[in-house]
């Protein structure tokens, strides 16, 4: 019981629940479920029903992503926490653009992921100057509608095919 709760304190956590003091950070899970306001704790209860009510291999999914989070390193963390607080920014069609991105990225076999990421790795050494440029395109891609993605997106294909 004991180790459900702190892994539904960490799943909150990891979820963006503000459950940090602005002083002192707490060193255990019971300091800062102390620290929660009753909401925060009522909610965190609430994640904790929703995480018993899953089956097991579920739960031993997310217990091994909260084991491999707590093996990360400080930094790593901070630059996953950073990448939320900007999808929290982002909008729901944006969101959801995204996930299905994700998803036909999950689709590729983890060969074709890998060499995917090595060539993009790659480019970007080579070219220093162009990492600016893409983030820059990053941005205004985000900034698009649906609509006017979906206009640059045939566009594209148009090109190819020439």
């Amino acid at each position: 019981m004991r180790r459900l709760a702190a892994v539904a304190l960490g799943m909150a956590l990891l979820a963006g629940a503000p459950a940090r003091a602005e002083t002192k950070e707490p060193r255990t899970a019971a300091e800062r479920f102390e620290r929660m306001t009753p909401e925060q704790k009522e909610a965190l209860r609430a994640k904790l029903r929703e995480f018993k009510s899953l089956p097991k291999e579920e739960q031993e999914r997310i217990r091994g992503n909260l084991e491999r989070w707590r093996q990360l390193p400080p930094e790593e963390r901070e630059r996953i926490r950073a990448n939320l607080r900007e999808l929290r920014k982002l909008s729901p069609d944006e969101r959801q653009a995204l996930r299905e991105r994700a998803r036909e990225l999950r689709k590729l076999s983890p060969e074709e992921r890998a060499q995917l990421r090595q060539r993009i790795r790659r480019y970007l050494r080579e070219h220093p100057e162009k990492r600016e440029q893409m983030l820059e395109n990053m941005r205004r891609w985000r900034q698009l509608s649906p609509e006017q993605r979906q206009e640059v997106r045939e566009r594209l294909r148009e090109r190819r095919r020439r």
